[in-house]
């Protein structure tokens, strides 16, 4: 995981990860607490329970940091509610840094593909964003950061994961136009776009195509670590990035030049 002996550069902030029981969530959640932040994480399944509480005993433990976890169901239009609820009931009435990170993939043709298959996909990497964004803006100290995390898949054609290809371009004209909405103030929303990581979720995709995506990435041959994701999440979510906003930032090893 990211190592603790950072400055503390976000000490004082709240942010709020979802998503963050194992994977790329989790790296960005302990990234953030070692830089000082309060962090609440959110897992959706009983399965995930173990894991989410052993991230949260690691940030007590390693990251000499405070955070909570939430159970809930992203699909939910009451969950994002929940959280915040259970965030500010922790970490007080403010929170600063929202990290967009929940996601669901699976692999289906464009004939294969269901009413019920493409619900849960824009639900979760679509509606569930919204409705977070929604529920933490009373609540944001200004200049907040929002952080949305998407893929190249949005911008690049794979067979098999059209709707999850759709739901990511969707979340990057969110970035856009919530920068454009809300940087009166300061606040500034970014997306990152990681390349394949290695993980659970890269671990449900056809190794036909991904294997050739290794040997296309510059950078080593080799799929990006969770860690690599969490550095530059990080960096977005400090007050030195202040003038970078409505940005889609390939995290991807120059596998994708924007």
């Amino acid at each position: 995981m990211t190592s603790t002996s950072q400055p503390r550069s976000l000490e004082g902030k709240v942010a709020i990860v979802n998503g963050a029981s194992r994977g790329i969530g989790e790296a960005i959640a302990f990234d953030l607490a070692a830089r000082g932040a309060k962090v609440t994480i959110t897992y959706s399944s009983d399965r995930s329970k173990k894991g989410a509480d052993a991230l949260v005993s690691r940030i007590k433990s390693e990251a000499n940091g405070s955070a909570i976890d939430v159970q809930c169901d992203l699909e939910s239009p009451e969950a994002p509610k929940q959280i915040v609820d259970a965030t500010i009931k922790a970490f007080g009435p403010h929170i600063d840094i929202l990290v967009n990170n929940a996601a669901i993939i699976s692999d289906k043709l464009a004939q294969d593909i269901t009413a019920e298959h493409f619900d849960d996909m824009l639900y979760t990497n679509v509606r569930a964003p919204l409705f977070m964004l929604q529920a933490v803006l009373p609540h944001l100290r200004r200049p907040g950061r929002i952080i949305n995390i998407s893929s190249v898949g949005g911008r690049q054609g794979y067979p098999g994961v059209g709707a999850y290809a759709a739901t990511k371009a969707a979340l990057e004209g969110f970035t856009r136009s919530w920068a454009a909405e809300l940087g009166k103030d300061g606040t500034t929303v970014n997306a990152v776009n990681p390349g394949p990581v290695q993980s659970e979720m890269l671990d449900q995709v056809d190794p036909k195509i991904v294997e050739p995506q290794f040997q296309a990435t510059p950078v080593q041959n080799r799929p990006g670590k969770p860690e690599e994701i969490a550095e530059i999440v990080g960096f977005l979510a400090e007050p030195r990035s202040s003038w970078v906003s409505a940005q889609c930032i390939s995290a991807s090893g120059g596998y994708a030049q924007y």
